[in-house]
């Protein structure tokens, strides 16, 4: 998932939700709890405006969060792939990043390839990894603002 629309501020990392983006937000989150693709657990970015969207998706999903440093907008995704290795987790993940990331992940996942798709605020797609690696996933749906 994306995080939600964020205002502007001179201190990118200090970027703070708009109402507009919290309500689609809020949105998107309800469609992926009313769906079999209900996460367990949420991992997000350190940055506020990822933070602040996955606190909305804890509040609705009854899930914890993790903030993971391997998550802001110019990580490299083969950290996440790297994370998702070692930890394996059997249960359903929401990972709340940013643009560039979440489009180069996705790909990753799907394609085997880091060139990534646009993902517009508050975009979730729900891939389905039966074995964790680049190319492994199948895009199965999308939850859109």
């Amino acid at each position: 998932m994306r995080h939600g629309e964020a205002g502007w501020h001179t201190i990118d990392q200090q970027r703070e939700l708009t109402d507009a983006g919290r309500t689609a937000t809020g949105r998107v989150v309800h469609q992926i709890a009313e769906s079999p693709w209900r996460p367990r657990e949420i991992w997000c970015s350190s940055l506020i405006r990822a933070r602040q969207t996955a606190a909305i998706a804890s509040e609705i999903l009854n899930c914890r969060v993790t903030e993971k440093t391997f998550l802001t907008p110019d990580d490299d995704p083969g950290l996440c792939l790297d994370a998702l290795l070692e930890e394996s987790p059997a249960t359903r993940l929401l990972i709340v990043s940013h643009m560039p990331l979440v489009g180069a992940l996705s790909t990753l996942l799907v394609d085997g390839h880091r060139q990534g798709i646009p993902f517009m605020t508050s975009q979730a797609v729900g891939l389905e990894l039966p074995v964790v690696g680049p190319g492994c996933a199948d895009l199965k749906v999308q939850f859109l603002p």
